[in-house]
């Protein structure tokens, strides 16, 4: 993956289409190489779950084009690559599942339902609610401490959303917007050969929040 963060940073000082386009040939090859990696990634996790075997890599790995139409920032290249294998359809999936994203200096795994519809969000509210202490159970695993410590909270209310008890134990929960976990990966574990172990041992201590956030799907 060495080579893969050497065209990402050279891209992050040149995001501009004539630079891309001279250095086409490079990015492709980086892209196969993230494909590749991401076809093993879902063959490790379908044997966690095998409700995603049926994913190719095409199905999670983002475009890297950006679209600018409605945004102030105009680079026209995304600075990262990143994938995401989920139940019910990759990338696209309202499921949790299990995100990694590959920059230079800012890689990570995460986990979970990032910013779902107010229907879903508000159904995972009362789940958590209702059975925060298996939540808890969660995340006094050994497994689960050793790479996250609670929910992400950059996605947060300022007050616990009206139907909810302001009281709850565990009101900070029922305030966010997004029920994720994560963890950084450092460029040199990117770049190990035993990555995908290490990738795979972290999907692990995280399938426990995800089965119980997946349940919801259920109902």
């Amino acid at each position: 993956m060495r080579d893969t963060l050497a065209f990402l940073t050279e891209l992050s000082y040149h995001n501009d289409r004539e630079w891309f386009t001279a250095h086409k040939d490079w990015y492709v090859a980086c892209h196969k190489r993230f494909e590749a990696l991401t076809a093993e990634y879902i063959r490790r996790l379908s044997l966690l779950d095998p409700s995603m075997a049926n994913l190719q890599p095409k199905d999670c790995i983002w475009r890297i084009y950006r679209d600018v139409r409605f945004s102030l920032d105009k680079r026209p290249y995304k600075e990262w690559f990143g994938t995401f294998p989920a139940p019910g359809g990759g990338k696209h999936s309202p499921q949790g599942g299990y995100y990694l994203h590959i920059q230079p200096g800012h890689s990570m795994f995460a986990a979970g339902i990032w910013c779902p519809e107010p229907d879903l969000l508000k159904t995972l509210r009362r789940e958590i609610e209702a059975n925060y202490d298996e939540v808890e159970e969660i995340m006094s695993k050994r497994s689960f401490k050793r790479y996250f410590t609670d929910f992400d909270k950059e996605w947060s209310l300022k007050k616990v959303p009206a139907g909810f008890d302001p009281n709850f134990v565990h009101a900070d929960w029922l305030k966010l917007k997004a029920f994720t976990v994560s963890t950084p990966l450092t460029d040199e574990e990117v770049c190990a050969p035993d990555f995908m172990n290490h990738l795979m041992d972290i999907a692990k201590a995280a399938k426990p929040i995800n089965d119980f956030l997946n349940y919801t799907f259920t109902l």
